[in-house]
């Protein structure tokens, strides 16, 4: 075995790994650094500059601001081949963020590829992990004692490799990245879904698996399918009861979850200057439901103002001198434009069940008695990561403070959840969070909890038939709280709180009026708050706990029997063959996310651990055969049982098995357990009509083979009693079709088409049996 500094050259030789924390030699116009607690990080603009030069030369075409932002970070900007939609390119992203749920699977995977330092600044936000039961101080106190060996794990590991961590109370990861690390014209990846919060500061920021995170730490350039980019053009301004979430629920009624698969969302127009910085980063955020790979706004006066209230006037001085590179060129062409006239907008409610289903608030009512929809609200819940801001609790309080000078308070429970430990502390200062608990709310941790199902419900019962209103950003099947008969409605956190107080789903605040304590009616006024407070902002206790400079006698420990963190062996390697005779373990009937896959709620704590963890797999989605949730055929058997110990009972027996599934398969959270899950239980392919993209890019780093069917119409040739065999993996290569046969019980055979979208890299992951073990390859 060579020496460690050997392979670390071999492997930064093999795939042009920059040298650690490049960032901080590279000459400036001015030296800015990234954030408060990196001021040896500075930000790269001169980079930025000269590389989209280079491209705006060979392209000769004015570049929208998504393409002047991502081929400004390319790692071969002269030689890079660019087409939307068709090539994938290698990304140098400025920083990695990590939430807590997913940096455990992300940082046992870095701990085994050997590296001694990470090679971008990287952050941990500890904010998925604590259950909202009783109240913010004391749900927080419960965590820490709960979780404290997976804490101990993430800060240890976080001093050893050089990764900030941010303790838990410090608030939900998106707001603490657009209040610190978010900048105009910066390219992050984070390992949840809505990182693109942090485009509402004018960055590209991506949803990613912890995977793809450990390449970017580990120095690798990083893959990314050249994005297709959708321009959406505001017109108008917002103003009374239309908020910038009602943006966001009226563009996913019109794209639908999948509509943006591919895509980068951009915002323009000159209805954007309408919209608060925070405000932009609810539509970006909840762009992830749309299936988006980011959405991004371009910079402004906005955001000018978000950053000299946070601290950084000079990221924004330094960002006013290069603007021309953070805003489209004047006619850039999309590849799909829509429009948005926010004169027009009405407000929205979108649900149940799915995100994309729009309603206008004065409609949802009619269609909610038509479609046997429970009327009554029995709980409405404001706050996470989508609607957390200064702002949105501001509106919040302006509705809330109406009610109270009439006596009333909520008729539903009614729950905040502040962004941040900042945002919690400067409500408590300027009495917003007092206004929202006298009118009947409890303040929660600042944390994601029951947007994340981490919510201990006690008002109702499993199978109960209920409404919730949530100002969240999904609104999936037993999301919130694991009930599968709660329907889920999303929209503004101000709709929430009337909502809240009135009752009912048949109550619109535009029109409609309620009776105060005196028995006199009155009608609530459009709410109006500061989008930032006229102070500076509170920033609360101090939750940061810097990487120390030298950690060489740093020890991260991982118990060989615990039931919360795991160690990871190496997934086995490609044999070389053909895959035969492949067990159907299920075939999917319609909508299969993230949530269905790999459930989150309580098994949340196992999230370090790939064993237990595995318990969920696709516990959520429903088979074909029987309609069921968690009932599967075990073939040899014949017997109906739980789909993880079907498959536990079929890897034990060296069956391997493949998942059948049906549209945009995946969709939802970045989670890669759900990509771990059925590659550890001897899953080999899943075989779709279409896949989620993060989903996708999951599959493939864990040796999975994500396919699609040529014809879509095939799904129904397939059976769950058949056996499938995937032919022409020997000559697997980048856009040329596999063959599938269909073996029938009778013995009768089908032959089928099946798409892929690997490249040359992402199948030298599948015959390493992993994208880490390739790593490992190349330090040989």
């Amino acid at each position: 075995m060579a020496p460690y500094s050997l392979l670390v050259t071999r492997l930064q030789k093999v795939l042009g790994v920059r040298q650690y924390h490049v960032a901080s030699v590279l000459c400036q116009r001015a030296k800015v650094a990234m954030s408060h607690f990196e001021p040896n990080e500075y930000i790269r603009y001169d980079l930025l500059e000269k590389n989209i030069n280079v491209v705006r030369k060979r392209l000769n075409r004015p570049l929208t601001l998504s393409e002047k932002i991502v081929y400004g970070h390319l790692d071969d900007p002269a030689n890079q081949e660019i087409e939307r939609g068709k090539t994938y390119l290698r990304l140098r992203p400025d920083r990695v963020a990590m939430q807590d749920a997913t940096a455990q699977m992300a940082m046992l995977q870095f701990i085994s590829s050997g590296l001694p330092k990470v090679a971008v600044p990287s952050t941990i936000h500890c904010d998925h992990l604590i259950e909202a039961q009783l109240g913010g101080e004391k749900d927080l106190r419960r965590a820490k004692d709960i979780n404290q060996e997976v804490y101990n794990f993430l800060a240890t590991a976080g001093a050893k490799y050089g990764v900030g961590f941010w303790r838990p109370g410090s608030g939900i990861i998106h707001q603490i990245i657009l209040e610190n690390y978010s900048y105009p014209g910066v390219l992050l990846i984070g390992t949840d879904s809505h990182t693109p919060n942090g485009g509402g500061l004018g960055g590209i920021c991506i949803g990613v698996g912890g995977a793809d995170a450990v390449d970017v730490m580990a120095g690798i350039p990083w893959e990314l399918k050249c994005p297709k980019v959708i321009g959406v053009k505001l017109t108008g301004s917002l103003s009374g009861w239309s908020s910038p979430k009602d943006v966001i629920l009226k563009v996913a009624g019109i794209l639908t979850v999948k509509g943006g698969t591919g895509a980068i969302v951009e915002y323009h127009g000159p209805g954007v200057d309408s919209i608060s910085c925070t405000g932009m980063a609810t539509i970006c955020n909840m762009g992830a439901e749309i299936g988006a790979t980011t959405s991004v706004f371009p910079y402004n006066h906005r955001m000018k103002k978000y950053l000299s209230k946070t601290g950084r006037a000079d990221i924004a001085s330094l960002a006013d001198e290069f603007k021309d590179h953070l805003v489209p060129d004047p006619g850039c062409q999309y590849d799909q434009l829509i429009e948005v006239n926010l004169n027009e907008l009405k407000p929205h409610i979108n649900g149940p069940f799915t995100p994309d289903l729009a309603h206008p608030v004065a409609e949802v009512g009619t269609v909610a008695e038509k479609e046997g929809w429970p009327l009554d609200i029995r709980v409405g819940l404001i706050g996470s990561c989508t609607n957390s801001s200064y702002e949105d609790m501001g509106r919040s309080a302006a509705v809330a403070k109406q009610a109270l000078a009439h006596g009333l308070k909520c008729k539903s429970q009614f729950t905040i959840t502040p962004g941040s430990e900042q945002i919690r502390a400067t409500i408590e200062r300027d009495g917003y969070a007092q206004i929202l608990r006298e009118v009947g709310g409890i303040v929660l941790a600042n944390a994601c909890g029951p947007c994340i199902g981490q919510w201990d419900r006690k008002d109702i019962k499993k199978g109960e038939k209920n409404t919730i209103v949530t100002s969240y950003n999904r609104n999936f099947t037993g999301r919130n709280d694991a009930n599968p008969e709660t329907h889920a409605f999303v929209t503004s956190p101000e709709i929430v709180t009337a909502l809240a107080i009135a009752g009912t789903l048949k109550f619109n605040p535009e029109t409609d009026f309620l009776t105060g304590k005196d028995g006199k009616k009155f009608k609530l006024e459009a709410p109006d708050a500061d989008e930032l407070p006229q102070m500076e902002f509170d920033p609360g206790q101090d939750t940061y706990q810097h990487p120390p400079k030298d950690s060489s006698g740093q020890r991260v420990d991982v118990s060989p029997t615990s039931q919360r963190l795991q160690l990871l062996e190496p997934f086995d390697k490609w044999d070389g063959k053909d895959l035969e005779d492949l067990q159907i373990l299920i075939k999917v009937k319609g909508k299969c996310t993230t949530d269905h896959i790999s459930a989150a709620g309580p098994w949340l704590k196992f999230r370090g651990h790939l064993d237990n963890i595995s318990n969920n797999l696709l516990i959520g989605a429903i088979n074909i055969e029987n309609g069921k949730a968690n009932s599967v055929r075990n073939t040899l058997t014949q017997e109906f049982g739980p789909v993880p110990d079907t498959a536990r009972y079929y890897k034990q027996h060296g069956i391997r098995w493949v998942v059948v599934g049906d549209e945009n398969y995946g969709e939802g959270s970045s989670r890669e357990h759900a990509a771990l899950e059925p590659r550890h239980l001897g899953g080999r392919a899943i075989i779709t009509k279409s896949f989620a993209r993060i989903h996708e890019t999951n599959l493939k780093k864990q040796g999975l083979l994500p396919l699609t069917f040529a014809d879509p119409a095939d799904y129904n040739k397939i059976h769950p009693v058949d056996k499938l065999t995937i032919q022409g993996l020997k000559d697997f290569a980048p856009g040329k079709p596999l063959t599938c046969v269909i073996k029938h019980p009778n013995g009768t055979q089908e032959t089928i088409l099946l798409n892929h979208t690997f490249n040359e890299t992402q199948i030298e992951w599948f015959r390493a049996g992993s994208a880490l073990n390739r790593m490992k390859e190349l330090q040989q």
